[in-house]
């Protein structure tokens, strides 16, 4: 549970991040958009600091099983492009690939 209570927000805050750049970029918005992007980029960056991986790399692989189904949810949220099942599917490996990688006994 300690695991997504990090994962999720973190994913958010890369997800809304990045959003705000391309609001600025490709939708028109206002340069003052990137203020909340960069401390939201600055909070995913932190989060990501409490994951309980014993190094960064596998916390960042498992989050990214974790930003994939979020992505999508965030598509179909903002974006309103529902995930079909080929992005189902593929996101659901990926979650999977990433709880293989948390809970995989390691050796001494």
């Amino acid at each position: 549970m300690l695991t997504a209570a990090i994962y999720i927000p973190a994913a958010l805050a890369e997800i809304a991040g990045c959003f705000s750049f391309w609001a600025w970029l490709r939708m028109g918005r206002t340069p003052l958009w990137l203020v909340p992007g960069a401390l939201s980029l600055a909070a995913f960056a932190w989060l990501l600091t409490l994951s309980p991986a014993d190094n960064a790399g596998r916390a960042y692989a498992i989050y990214g099983g974790v930003y994939i189904v979020a992505s999508l949810i965030w598509s179909w949220g903002v974006d309103g492009v529902r995930p079909d099942r080929w992005d189902t599917l593929g996101a659901a490996i990926c979650l999977a690939g990433a709880g293989i990688i948390l809970l995989g006994p390691r050796g001494s």
